[in-house]
């Protein structure tokens, strides 16, 4: 009975899922399995119904199919809607189709709260229909990768979840500004959206959410080209609260647009603009003069970005935990030596295509207080004046825990050697290009190595 229940339910891969937790429970399923295949037995008759359901709240999906095989008084138990309200189904997406949903749907009713159906593209508007109308306390909904569906997704959230506060229909291609006019109208307390690589949302969307879910505090887009200045603008005004903010490739974003978030988002944490190539100095000293909590800032491929706009930085930002300047490739020793600074709480920095850094920076960072207490990931990847001088530098950096390295022609093996004898825990990532062989002697005939043949 338990068994046609489970499989009637549930994709095949939960009943035989093989993962390492599930590995470690088997003996432990195999003895309750018979203890408790009679009704009666003492678990079942001792602990109140409560007590075992709230017992039951804490197993994972997999664990609680393989409890509904234990026995029919178990079965009742693992499948109450109650145990059911933060479900993540990435681990079977291969195998979730319509009907999957629409049952689970059906049993947890108003108790679900979390689903995540990402990468499950199988599932179409259908299903989630019959989800919004079942679970309408839903609060969070990962769709990213459901290339299936399509507005009339987010027409049923809207008109069904009135309480939903987070939505990621990312790289769901079919998608269009009508999901996010429908979100607007319907889901005012909207405070998490990503609708990353959408290419069907505009401008136009993006308006009509900023007017509809002003308490919006995580905005992420990555890859959307139709972004705009407009639209940004737009919804620095109407949402105040915005604390994320991603455009990693909105190469048609301006100044005028980072300066309003910078304006009307003074709560602004984390902030992405890479490869946003239109951008200067300019942004980010606005940033700087009204951001102060800012941790987090990618900026990687913003070419025109210069020493200046760092110096104005460091002076304000001193929460700055993590930069990635890949490819800022104007910025100097100066930046480097204002971050050691300004910005104490640094843990993560990349420098990569960096061509101007030298090993004078690098000392002037390993001087200071994030270096000795905090820095843990330093990328240097093609800074071709990085020798090996960096290195002796960094031994000073106690809680270093990766070093990227590739393309650094003046590094060595005997540098990376020493910084490992004092550093033995560090992880050092290098690539040393194989040595050309010598000319042989003694043979009046031409050699040429393998590579020369081959072209």
């Amino acid at each position: 009975m338990a068994m046609e229940t489970l499989t009637r339910d549930v994709p095949s891969s939960m009943q035989h899922h093989n993962n390492s937790s599930v590995s470690n429970m088997k003996h432990s399923y195999v003895q309750l399995s018979k203890t408790c295949l009679d009704e009666d037995a003492q678990i079942n008759k001792k602990l109140p119904k409560e007590l075992l359901l709230r017992i039951f709240s804490y197993l994972d999906v997999v664990s609680l199919c393989r409890c509904a095989q234990v026995s029919r008084a178990w079965n009742v138990l693992a499948l109450d809607g109650s145990n059911w309200q933060k479900i993540d189904l990435f681990e079977f997406q291969t195998d979730v189709e319509g009907p999957v949903i629409e049952n689970i749907s059906r049993r947890c009713g108003g108790f679900l709260r979390q689903i995540s159906l990402r990468g499950c593209q199988s599932v179409g508007d259908g299903s989630l229909k019959t989800l919004a109308q079942c679970c309408n306390y839903i609060e969070y909904i990962n769709l990213n990768g459901c290339k299936r569906i399509t507005d009339s997704t987010s027409q049923s959230l809207s008109q069904y979840c009135k309480k939903l506060l987070s939505l990621d229909i990312g790289s769901c291609s079919m998608v269009t500004d009508l999901s996010l006019k429908a979100i607007s109208d319907g889901c005012p307390n909207l405070t998490s959206v990503n609708i990353s690589w959408c290419d069907g949302i505009t401008e136009n969307g993006v308006e009509a959410l900023a007017h509809g879910c002003p308490k919006l505090k995580s905005f992420i887009s990555k890859g959307c080209t139709r972004m705009t200045t407009r639209a940004i603008s737009c919804l620095a005004q109407h949402c105040v609260k915005l604390e994320v903010v991603n455009l990693h490739g909105c190469n048609n974003i301006e100044d005028e647009a980072v300066i309003k978030l910078a304006n009307n988002c003074n709560s602004l944490k984390y902030l992405c603009l890479a490869n946003c190539s239109l951008l200067t100095d300019s942004c980010l000293v606005s940033l700087a003069e009204q951001c102060y909590q800012l941790n987090t800032l990618e900026v990687a491929g913003c070419s025109q970005f210069t020493d200046i706009g760092f110096l104005a930085l460091s002076k304000t930002c001193h929460l700055m935990e993590k930069m990635d300047l890949e490819e800022c490739v104007f910025i100097t020793d100066s930046t480097l030596f204002h971050l050691a600074m300004g910005c104490p709480r640094l843990e993560n920095l990349s420098l990569s295509h960096c061509e101007l850094i030298t090993d004078e920076g690098i000392r002037h960072l390993s001087t200071s207080t994030c270096a000795s207490e905090h820095l843990a990931v330093l990328e240097l990847d093609n800074c071709p004046l990085i020798t090996d001088a960096s290195l002796e530098h960094l031994i000073n950096c106690h809680n270093l825990q990766r070093i990227m390295l590739y393309d650094c022609q003046l590094i060595t093996r005997n540098g990376i050697k020493r910084l490992r004898t004092h550093s033995p825990n560090i992880n050092v990532h290098a690539y040393f290009a194989p040595v050309t062989p010598p000319p042989s002697t003694g043979n009046s005939r031409q050699h040429y190595c393998r590579c020369c043949a081959i072209l």
